[in-house]
């Protein structure tokens, strides 16, 4: 990459376009060849780099959804002959579906391990991350909850007892249902 350049005040938000670039005479001195703009000199941001993750990711899901649905698709050898054309034509979209996936995950990776090193100043250490990891636990003086409190939370559970019960009588008059129509579905049969 490219080391950083520093801008000029006022600069840095102006397209291209815009920026000032050297007097004709000077551009034609270096083989008719402007300057690039400050911006494609600048080293590529790790907030960039997430955002090419992220649809990486978003790459990986829509690959796997189309292995899944192509495996789907696919019908178990079952005594019916099937045509070999379409059991290759299958296979190689698996296979290639697979070879994708494993360099969308290798560009994962290099992506993730480029944002580590670019950001390693901003990361704290595992100590900082997980409390009470070597430390003795202080106790904390928890203060009394005023009455009132109390009653609204007493009041709050019982709701959710209610509704609970309310749901698990739901729940079962549901299942004896299906299993109801099940049973008359296997009758008819």
């Amino acid at each position: 990459m490219a080391a950083s350049l520093p801008q000029k005040p006022g600069m840095a938000g102006m397209p291209p376009q815009q920026q000032p670039h050297l007097p004709p005479s000077a551009a034609s001195a270096q083989g008719q060849q402007p300057i690039p703009p400050q911006g494609a000199l600048r080293e590529i941001s790790p907030v960039f780099l997430c955002r090419i993750g992220q649809e990486t990711v978003q790459d990986i899901v829509t690959r796997t959804m189309e292995i899944f649905q192509i495996t789907r698709a696919t019908q178990l050898p079952n005594g019916v002959t099937q045509s070999q054309a379409m059991y290759q034509d299958r296979f190689g979209k698996l296979q290639e579906h697979l070879r994708q996936l494993a360099l969308l995950f290798r560009k994962l990776r290099l992506l993730y391990e480029r944002c580590v090193e670019m950001t390693t100043d901003l990361q704290e250490g595992p100590a900082e991350l997980v409390p009470y990891v070597g430390e003795e636990v202080v106790s904390v003086r928890v203060e009394p909850c005023s009455s009132a409190v109390n009653q609204e939370r007493k009041e709050v559970l019982e709701k959710v007892r209610q509704k609970n019960q309310e749901m698990k009588v739901l729940m079962d008059q549901m299942r004896n249902l299906l299993w109801d129509v099940n049973a008359m579905l296997t009758l008819r049969k």
